[in-house]
Order: C-alpha cells, then sequence, then structure tokens
C-alpha cells in the first residue's frame, strides 16, 4: 500500500482536488529543466509556465505548492549539495507506476530546457545528457516488475540526481565575479 504522506502522493492529491491532469513529476521535470537552462527563479515566470501545462490557472492552494516547488529547486540548484531529489512516487508504488512518472519527468525535464535554452550550443557531454534523458523517458514500458527492473529503475534515479546539475552549470549557475584590474 503506497505511503499516502510522501510529497509525491500529497502533491498528486492536491492536483486531482483541483482537476489538474498533470502529475507531480511532470511539473517538477518541467520546472527543473527551464532552471538547469537558465530560466532563473522569478515565481512568476515559472508560474506563467507551470499554467501552460495545467492548461488553467491554478487556484490557490496548487499555486502555493507551485512557489514551494520552485523554492525547493532553488536550494539545491544554488546550494552546495550535488544531488537533487526527484519528485517521483515512492519505492511502495509499483515500478510500472514510477516508471511511467520518471518518463513523464524526463520528457517534462527537455520540454523546460528546450523552452528556455533553445538552440544555444551546448558542450558534448551536455548533449549527452540531454540525450540520455530523451533515452530514459522512453523507459516505461521497458521495466520489468522483477529484481533486475528494481535496480535498473534505481541506476536511472541516481543518475537523474546528479545529471541535471551538469546542465546547470553550464547553462545557468552564475560564473563568480572577476576581480577588477587595479590601476596602479
Amino acid at each position: 500500500m503506497p505511503i499516502q504522506n510522501s510529497p509525491y502522493a500529497a502533491f498528486a492529491t492536491l492536483l486531482a482536488s483541483s482537476a489538474q491532469p498533470v502529475t507531480p513529476a511532470e511539473l517538477h521535470g518541467l520546472l527543473l529543466g527551464r532552471s538547469c537552462a537558465g530560466a532563473g527563479f522569478d515565481a512568476e515566470t515559472w508560474l506563467s509556465d507551470a499554467v501552460e501545462l495545467l492548461g488553467a490557472e491554478p487556484d490557490e492552494p496548487v499555486r502555493q505548492a507551485l512557489i514551494g516547488l520552485q523554492e525547493m529547486v532553488k536550494g539545491e540548484l544554488a546550494g552546495d549539495d550535488i544531488t537533487i531529489v526527484l519528485l517521483l512516487p515512492s519505492d511502495e508504488a509499483s515500478l510500472t507506476e514510477r516508471a511511467l512518472a520518471l518518463g513523464q519527468w524526463c520528457q517534462s525535464f527537455l520540454t523546460g530546457f528546450g523552452l528556455v535554452a533553445g538552440d544555444r550550443a551546448l558542450s558534448g557531454e551536455a548533449m549527452e545528457v540531454l540525450q540520455d534523458l530523451a533515452a530514459i523517458a522512453q523507459i516505461q514500458d521497458s521495466l520489468d516488475e522483477s529484481e533486475d527492473g528494481e535496480n535498473d529503475y534505481m541506476e536511472v534515479t541516481e543518475y537523474l540526481r546528479v545529471a541535471p546539475l551538469l546542465l546547470f552549470t553550464e547553462c545557468a549557475k552564475p560564473a563568480p565575479p572577476t576581480p577588477k584590474p587595479s590601476l596602479h
């Protein structure tokens, strides 16, 4: 039985209660993708992009949850940690459900990244991460309910906790200020 107080379950319940046809994984992927591409952390810009995915203005509880989600992502990307917490179903959910959410997360990440990055030139490493995300987005039908399937899922999620940071570092992380040359 899934744990109902997991962040994913709580957000999914909130979205369902306001008749929003998207998953928390899709919203988190979109937010993280646009953030890693350099969108910054302006709440109104994020809410505007979220409205496009939601298809309508969110009610106030969903709006507040979206702002909270952005604050969480901002803290992770601007902090000293080297991992991201993925908003995905808990391990108690079936592997099929988790794989579907993982595919949605990756697809939305790519959408968010593409919205902001456009056709900006990227390093080979960054392109490889984007290609990996595109391949992972297709994962939903390829994992079996087995120990091997669980291991594969775990490996992919571990990769996704760090891979987006490469994109953020390349595209969005502010450069440290350069010292001004002395005049004497």
